[in-house]
């Protein structure tokens, strides 16, 4: 099987330059080549222009800015021998079949024997890019449909020729899931694949639908958003955000390519208002606004709703619909509701998933295939066979009877079952021909969700569950809303620790949630200060301490395994961990700042002396020292799992898995190679400058002050700081043990918590979800 050790692509817009970023964090090297502009006086200005753009993207296209080092850019006329040591080869050019032929046969005289080419294509069919290509050209060539931005968006759809090399298509897959992190779904070769065919229809069926029952775009999104499991951005919200210019596009490559009496070509339609929008560029987010827009005035920034019916745009509405409160209850609730919120939800739904039955064999393998493509491609919680068997089979074709709408074989097939069920512990699907199938999932993936199909937890509360998840290694599940640290989650942490010690190897801290934990509970924190609990407060800082503590000395490996933020608690929970394998999305960092406090369960602690070991620092006792305050005392957060490597978060021997559905999996290995010849660490005093350097620090803090860049109570919480990582009441000479860094993080911390503006901080926080600058 080839192994791609350095790749090529074609064409550097935005797909084309996320694609070659993304390749680039999988450490692999990337030629980026263009067209050469009219009278150029740099032929390579096309690509530099977009690798510039790259660099500066936000959201960042580079999990680390070093990896732009590995993007070569160049041009379509100069630099095509380049292309003669590439294994693989990504043509991401104007989406116009003439326009790629031609692009192709320059490839074809270039390229080595054996390389892989593929196409981004996500409207031409497979069949028609290499008609009249030489034969070795159709034996090396697929489809290779990213979704954008490519670093963010999991899916990638992969459509093989009917003479494409079974290895090279195995090669693309090992690949794009190891090294890019991508979910695989293989496609047949029809129009718009799977996500972008039942999306299509989705977006057409909600968007007419919203206008001939006249609803807001407010009442739309909310009822197309978290009931169903969609996005919260509901339909609108999500064409502000993918561009509404880019819908008559795709409505004219469905056009041509779908037969007449396919449903989505039915249902339609090109609105006045949305021509009207274009025109004006109001094309969504990228343009002067769309649905939603943002406008300033006297006041600040407000948002602005655009009314159907008119036109124009208007202040926000509140959702008040009744239907859409039943929603957040029960789907089905939606679905049965009368007003017009109801039959919104049950036009779209009758639409959009009778849409995915009728096509389910004709462009996938199965139904498990179509539901990974809308998960990872849209962003659905559920796919449509998912949803179907929550609103349930029979209640859904009964709903379809009553809008007199005819019912597919495959839903008609599940009548009395479901599409879906659970034999033994294991997870089945229903095939085309009406017969179960189990679900397989890929070598090197383990589910959790897959283990609690099979067991029952070895012990639970009710923030946290411990499951045995083979081979002596156990593995502590966090539950709670955001899966916030709580006094729960601290007392299941040390009950682990005792498990692991009497009967197991190894203990994996994880969980299939969308955030590994944002940290402490501090609503909980705000409630006990409100009430003047102080002996609580301090027990729960104490408990933490103590337990991160013990996690770190234990006399077997603990292995973190986050991914999503890791914040404040979360991320100190990494710092007292043994080994740390984390998602290459993982965003880490101390944030106590923002809510008036210092980390208190050792995250100072652990940093500073994080800081003053590294053998890379500079000398001297105060860069160890600014480093570490300005880490913490700037809230800064890694935006990705390299970056966490650089703060010092991560460790060099921590490891970084690109697929989130492997992550498990590569955190067991890891905690089962330590625990072959495991011995903890031991205690390491460190040298810290005292007052002295909490003076230094605070210079520098009074300058920041009198430029406006710090406000009073920053000076006030970032004075505490100082103290904490400056060791208090000591000098250089002075060595500096665990338990004294400890005492002085509560001695700060529990003096903040008392503190009316922290408490306000606490507040607005967990008003608004942003910092309060007091």
């Amino acid at each position: 099987m080839t192994e791609i050790r350095k790749a090529a692509v074609l064409g550097s817009g935005v797909m084309g330059g996320g694609i070659a970023a993304h390749i680039a964090n999988a450490g692999v090297r990337v030629v980026l080549l263009d067209i050469v502009p009219k009278n150029a006086n740099n032929r390579n200005q096309v690509a530099e222009a977009a690798l510039d753009r790259l660099k500066k993207a936000d959201p960042a296209a580079f999990m680390h800015p070093k990896n732009a080092g590995l993007v070569t850019p160049g041009n379509l006329e100069d630099h095509l021998p380049l292309l003669a040591d590439c294994d693989w080869i990504v043509e991401a050019v104007l989406e116009d079949v003439a326009v790629k032929r031609a692009t192709y046969e320059k490839v074809e005289k270039h390229r080595k024997e054996g390389s892989i080419v593929s196409s981004n294509t996500s409207t031409i069919p497979l069949g028609d890019l290499i008609e009249g290509m030489p034969e070795r050209f159709q034996r090396d060539f697929c489809v290779t449909h990213f979704f954008n931005p490519p670093r963010y968006m999991r899916l990638l759809e992969i459509v093989r020729g009917p003479k494409t090399r079974a290895d090279a298509v195995a090669a693309v897959e090992e690949f794009c899931d190891v090294a890019l992190g991508k979910g695989v779904v293989h496609c047949k070769d029809t129009p718009g694949f799977i996500a972008n065919r039942i999306g299509g229809m989705w977006i057409q069926s909600a968007l007419g639908a919203a206008m001939d029952l006249g609803l807001t775009v407010e009442e739309a999104d909310a009822v197309m958003g978290r009931p169903f499991g969609f996005p919260r951005t509901g339909v609108f919200g999500l064409l502000d955000l993918v561009g509404i210019d880019l819908m008559p596009h795709i409505a004219a490559s469905m056009k041509r390519t779908l037969p007449p009496d396919d449903l989505y070509i039915r249902n339609l339609r090109d609105p006045e208002l949305i021509r009207k929008m274009i025109a004006e560029g109001y094309t969504g987010r990228k343009g002067k606004g769309g649905f939603y827009r943002m406008v300033k005035s006297a006041e600040g920034r407000s948002k602005e709703s655009l009314d159907l019916k008119t036109g124009e745009y208007r202040k926000p509405l509140r959702p008040e619909l009744e239907s859409i409160r039943a929603g957040k209850r029960d789907l089905r609730a939606l679905l049965a509701h009368p007003d017009r919120g109801g039959e919104y939800a049950r036009r779209v739904a009758a639409l959009t998933l009778t849409y995915a039955a009728a096509l389910a064999p004709e462009i996938a393998d199965d139904i498990v295939a179509v539901d990974e493509a809308m998960r990872l491609g849209y962003a659905w919680k559920w796919g449509p066979f998912e949803l179907l068997d929550r609103i349930g089979v029979d209640a859904f074709i009964a709903g379809l009877q009553q809008q007199k709408l005819p019912v597919p074989p495959l839903l008609e097939m599940a009548r009395g079952r479901s599409f879906y069920r659970v034999t033994e512990g294991a997870l089945e699907f229903l095939g085309v021909d009406g017969r179960y199938r189990p679900v397989v999932r890929r070598p090197g993936v383990l589910l959790l969700e897959d283990i609690k199909r099979k067991s029952k937890p070895v012990a639970r509360n009710g923030s946290a569950n411990l499951w045995d998840i083979g081979d002596g290694v156990y593995c502590l599940e966090f539950r709670s809303k955001m899966n916030a640290l709580d006094g729960d989650i601290l007392d299941l942490l040390a009950k682990a620790l005792d498990t692991v010690k009497r009967s197991g190897k190894a203990l994996v801290i994880y969980n299939e949630g969308s955030n590994f934990s944002v940290g402490a509970n501090v609503g909980l924190a705000l409630f006990a200060a409100n009430l003047a609990l102080w002996p609580l407060i301090e027990e729960l800082e104490a408990k933490g301490q103590m337990v991160f503590k013990n996690m770190k000395y234990a006399p077997f490996p603990v292995v973190a395994a986050p991914s999503g933020m890791a914040l404040g608690g979360g991320c100190e929970i990494l710092l007292h961990s043994a080994a740390v394998q984390a998602h290459a999305e993982t965003y880490a960092g101390l944030v106590e700042v923002g809510v008036g406090l210092v980390p208190g369960w050792g995250g100072s602690k652990e940093m500073i002396t994080r800081h003053v070991l590294n053998k890379k620092r500079a000398s001297g006792p105060m860069p160890p020292l600014s480093t570490a305050f300005e880490t913490i005392g700037l809230a800064k957060v890694a935006k990705s799992a390299a970056e966490a490597r650089e703060m010092l978060i991560l460790r060099e021997g921590d490891g970084i898995t690109m697929n989130r559905d492997r992550l498990l999996a590569d955190a067991k290995a890891k905690a089962l190679a330590l625990a072959r010849d495991y011995q903890p660490p031991k205690p390491q005093p460190i040298n810290l400058p005292g007052p002295t350097g909490a003076a230094a620090l605070g210079l520098a803090l009074h300058d920041l002050h009198l430029q406006g860049k710090a406000t009073d109570y920053d000076v006030v919480v970032a004075g505490k700081l100082a103290r904490v990582l400056s060791g208090g009441d000591t000098d250089i000479t002075e060595e500096i043990t665990e338990e004294k860094l400890l005492g002085l993080e509560r001695e700060a911390f529990q003096a903040l918590i008392r503190e009316p503006r922290t408490l306000a901080r606490i507040e607005h926080m967990l008003d608004t979800g942003k910092p309060l600058r007091n």
